[in-house]
C-alpha cells in the first residue's frame, strides 16, 4: 500500500455511532441512560445498535453510563464499572442475602437520566430537552 492511500482501518466514524458516543458525552456522572433510552433519545435505532456501537467505538466515552435497563454491570467489565460507580457516586442497589457473593446493580430508578440539564445549571422551570 502507498503512504498516500487511505487507510482502511481509520475509516470515519458510522454516523449512529458517533451520535450514540455525543449522547454518552453528556450524560452526567453518577448518571446512567438504558441503551433503550439512548435509542429513544436519538429517535432511531435500538437498544441492540446501540450497544454495538458502545461496544465497537465506546472506549473513547464515558462507556459506564450507558447500561442494560435492569441495571445489571456490563459483563466482563463489572469492576472498571463499579469502581466509576463508586468514585461518581451513582446510586446502587447491593446485594442481597439472597445473592451473597453477587455484584451490586444501579439504582436505575434513581440513577436513570432523562437528557436534562442537571437543576443546578437549569433555569427555574426549564425542562428543556438537551
Amino acid at each position: 500500500m502507498r503512504s498516500d492511500e487511505p487507510d482502511e482501518s481509520a475509516a470515519a466514524l458510522p454516523d449512529y455511532a458517533e451520535r450514540v458516543l455525543d449522547v454518552a458525552d453528556l450524560i452526567p456522572p453518577g448518571r446512567v441512560m438504558a441503551y433503550g433510552d439512548v435509542a429513544e433519545w436519538l429517535g432511531e435505532g435500538g437498544p441492540r445498535q446501540v450497544g454495538r456501537a458502545m461496544a465497537l467505538y465506546g472506549s473513547a466515552v464515558p462507556w459506564w453510563r450507558v447500561i442494560r435497563s435492569d441495571g445489571v454491570l456490563l459483563a466482563g467489565h463489572e469492576l472498571t464499572a463499579l469502581a466509576h460507580y463508586r468514585e461518581e457516586g451513582t446510586p446502587l442497589r447491593e446485594a442481597t442475602r439472597a445473592s451473597t457473593g453477587h455484584l451490586p446493580r444501579v439504582d436505575m430508578r434513581r440513577a436513570r437520566w432523562d437528557g436534562r440539564p442537571p437543576e443546578s445549571d437549569a433555569d427555574e422551570g426549564d425542562a428543556a430537552h438537551i
